[in-house]
């Protein structure tokens, strides 16, 4: 087992933080005290002076809790329909953030379907809305600090080696699509798209 994740673990950039948690597990539990686990597999990498950030602009009500402190939650609401978890990473002050995009589901699957209202386990949490939505989280969860959390908290699982991650563009914005700081799983049947190969030491 991989040693605990603290809070210099998140404080690092985020393009440091987001490859590294590929292999760890999030954990939800519910209000009815039951948990789900799943295994993170996809995640996208976002910086203070990146484009693509809601942080670019500087801070408003909605991104505050992207500005720190690193191991918080960040989630936001797109086209007024999905959730989007995000690890608040770097902070307090740099405002970076690593978004989860993909995970495998480990455990209490009928929990995960009853939320997505799908039984098909691949499509339970392929996707940043598909995961926020099986896992039940919404903008109540805001700005939660992840290490110290019984509501979501992520555990060390098996980090996967740097040779085993593909690394492409990220997908679904439309300015500073060039960049390479979305990871992924090699052949992961969890991961939102198969992706083509490239260098895993490019960022």
């Amino acid at each position: 087992m991989a040693a605990a994740l603290t809070r210099r673990w998140f404080d690092r950039p985020s393009t440091a933080v987001a490859p590294a948690l590929i292999g760890r597990h999030l954990v939800r539990r519910f209000s009815d005290g039951s948990q789900a686990r799943v295994r993170i597999v996809e995640t996208e990498a976002y910086r203070a002076d990146d484009p693509a950030s809601h942080s670019f602009r500087g801070q408003t009500a909605r991104n505050r809790s992207m500005f720190g402190p690193a191991g918080h939650l960040y989630v936001y609401l797109i086209y007024g329909l999905h959730h989007c978890l995000n690890v608040v990473t770097g902070g307090p002050g740099p405002a970076s953030a690593v978004l989860l995009r993909a995970a495998e589901p480990l455990e209490n699957l009928p929990m995960l379907e009853a939320n997505r209202g799908v039984t098909d386990a691949r499509a339970l949490c392929r996707g940043p809305g598909r995961l926020a939505q099986a896992l039940a989280v919404d903008r109540s969860l805001d700005g939660i600090d992840l290490l110290t959390s019984d509501a979501l908290w992520i555990e060390p699982g098996t980090p996967v080696a740097p040779s085993r991650l593909d690394v492409t563009a990220r997908v679904g914005i439309s300015v500073a699509t060039d960049r390479p700081w979305r990871w992924l799983e090699a052949g992961s049947r969890w991961t939102t798209t198969p992706t083509p190969r490239r260098a895993a030491g490019r960022r």
